[in-house]
């Protein structure tokens, strides 16, 4: 056996008291069970429970997938936020589709959102960009995200040139940077167990509802 194969079959999953959830007590609509469990992750210690994996699709139909941070999570839907000339910016230009996975293993939760993509307004990009750190509007400035690179040097010059710009211009716009929304159509809770008697609980939008979703049990 390979020191890889004998890493992978000697982790456990879950090595830790997981918390209950009867999904008879869920909200009627997923929003609001989607803070809770944000909010019970980070108490919980989670590492960096804002990072998620965005899924999209090329234009030949693969799918594609990276992570990427949260910026919000409303009434509209989840935000993120990129570059519209990166790859998923492209990529969500031809196909505003996409699908988002959090994963909260202290916890032994995840999260999946599917739905439309929504490109928010330039002024709202902005302001979402100016309320993070210097480090991101740094990054942002850089640009040229999913573009080959001839060599880290030239990253770094480029880097710290961004630098210098965020803290001399605080105010400085980057107007590739693009703010979407991603609005749910569909929206699952999982809930690990022990015994593997996961509860997957998902909402799904149904206008017909006086909620205008519905819930729905799966087999996990």
């Amino acid at each position: 056996m390979t020191d890889f194969h004998h890493a992978l079959r000697s982790l456990r999953v879950w090595d830790t008291e997981l918390p209950s959830f009867d999904p008879a007590s869920a909200p009627p609509e997923p929003l609001p069970l989607f803070h809770d469990w944000f909010t019970a992750a980070a108490a919980a210690g989670q590492t960096e429970p804002h990072t998620l994996s965005l899924a999209t699709v090329d234009e030949d139909g693969r799918p594609d997938v990276r992570t990427v941070m949260l910026h919000d999570a409303d009434a509209r839907g989840w935000h993120f936020a990129s570059h519209a000339t990166s790859a998923k910016g492209r990529q969500l230009a031809a196909r505003p589709e996409a699908a988002l996975g959090f994963y909260w293993p202290v916890q032994g939760r995840q999260v999946r959102v599917r739905g439309h993509v929504l490109t928010c307004s330039p002024e709202e990009a902005y302001e979402d960009l100016h309320a993070r750190t210097t480090g991101a509007l740094a990054s942002a400035l850089v640009g040229r995200q999913s573009e080959v690179l001839d060599s880290p040097d030239t990253l770094a010059e480029a880097s710290a040139a961004a630098w210098r710009r965020a803290e001399e211009e605080p105010d400085a716009p980057a107007p590739t940077w693009t703010l979407y929304v991603v609005e749910p159509a569909e929206v699952e809770f999982f809930q690990g167990d022990a015994r593997r008697r996961h509860i997957r609980l998902r909402y799904r939008r149904d206008p017909s509802t006086a909620t205008g979703w519905l819930r729905e049990l799966l087999w996990p």
